[in-house]
């Protein structure tokens, strides 16, 4: 049975990156092959844990795995040839450079210096909502939120103009103040971020202005946005780079999209197949009927067989909402069917005239009715006052 790596690392489909690193980070320090000596069942976890990591921490592969399963990511984060390391030729101080520093915290690494570069911005989270047709066909949206942006006047380096940024001089640029000490399990390697420079690794003398060094600034921004289609209430779109910036040039993050779907005066959705309902009196469910059905797609001739019941239903395939795979995208082709239920309804009042044909109709049919006769309400008013 295929492993679900989500479930391995204990997040959702829909988990940020820093919430797969921390998840991964967790269960790492856990079920480490030297953290269990002669326990080649942990070790195997492990390897299994790594696996999935690479694979959902790249968004190429991510996409992939999401579309396809294991079946897309086929070969992706394992080494070549026989014998090779498992996770891409790293080894295991190699999965914990990401996390640890460089240095793996149990002994095993190899010196790799983890790679410096500007904060990433942080991630956002908005509503949008959308209407019924636009969730059906998909649409091109617009969002506006309230968040991190370059800074023009200094170009997102922080400094004022005619002056520049320096390196740092306690972290040497780096960003990181790196400590080694001695542990049960060997030489750990830990790194901190430098407290002069905040992890930035450069120091600015002379802050610009307008953003006060930090490269950014919060105002207003519009983005467009694809919804595909084919989407429901309740589901979560992420918009790469389209988050906060992060400070000095830092990459922005993701925008993530709670989508809500407005409510159709004729429609209503049960996972990819529409429904609605078609009134029909007694006398065209008895001797039928031919009505004009205005679906999302354009209008369609429904004829109603004579001796309709309440509740059949009638089918128009491939009318119904796109399907979407688990990656967010839509199937090609495949689409939910347009369910048509009947609705018998009657009238509540009968002129006379329409009284009695029926009951000349319930007469020929020999069905028992009750005779309605006129009756007299009289009000009774109390002697006493």
């Amino acid at each position: 049975m295929a492993t679900d790596f989500y479930k391995l690392l204990g997040v959702s489909q829909t988990a940020s990156q820093e919430e797969l690193k921390r998840a991964y980070r967790k269960r790492a320090r856990e079920l480490h092959p030297d953290a269990n000596p002669n326990n080649p069942e942990a070790e195997e976890q492990f390897k299994e844990l790594s696996r999935a990591y690479e694979v959902l921490s790249d968004q190429n592969t991510r996409a992939r795995y999401d579309q396809f399963g294991e079946a897309g990511i086929s070969g992706a984060g394992r080494g070549n040839g026989a014998g090779g390391d498992p996770f891409g030729g790293g080894g295991f101080g190699s999965i914990f450079d990401a996390f640890f520093g460089g240095d793996s915290p149990f002994g095993g690494g190899g010196g790799r210096s983890q790679q410096n570069g500007p904060q990433r911005g942080p991630d956002l989270e908005t509503q949008l909502r959308i209407e019924f047709a636009e969730a059906v066909f998909g649409c091109t949206s617009s969002v506006t939120v309230r968040t991190a942006v370059r800074c023009d006047d200094c170009s997102a380096t922080g400094a004022a103009a005619g002056t520049s940024v320096s390196t740092c001089s306690d972290c040497g640029g780096t960003g990181q103040i790196r400590r080694t000490r001695q542990s049960i399990l060997g030489q750990m390697v830990t790194a901190s971020p430098c407290s002069r420079c905040r992890g930035a690794g450069q120091r600015i003398e002379t802050p610009c202005a307008t953003c006060h060094g930090e490269g950014r600034v919060t105002r207003e921004q519009t983005h467009k946005v694809e919804i595909p289609a084919g989407i429901a209430t309740g589901q979560t779109m992420r918009v790469t780079n389209r988050g906060g910036v992060g400070p000095r040039g830092g990459e922005a993050g993701d925008l993530y999209l709670h989508i809500e779907v407005g409510e159709h005066e004729m429609y209503r959705r049960e996972e990819d197949d529409l429904i609605t309902e078609v009134k029909v009196s007694i006398s065209q469910a008895a001797l039928g009927a031919e009505f004009v059905l205005a679906t999302l797609d354009g209008d369609e001739t429904l004829i109603v067989p004579a001796g309709v019941q309440h509740g059949n239903e009638f089918v128009l395939k491939g009318r119904g909402v796109p399907t979407l795979n688990q990656g967010g995208r839509t199937r090609n082709q495949v689409r939910g069917d347009l369910r048509v239920q009947i609705a018998i309804f009657v009238p509540k009042k009968l002129n006379a005239r329409e009284r009695e044909l029926l009951e000349e109709l319930a007469k020929l049919r020999g069905e028992s009715f009750t005779v309605q006769e006129s009756r007299v309400k009289s009000k009774i008013k109390s002697a006493f006052s």
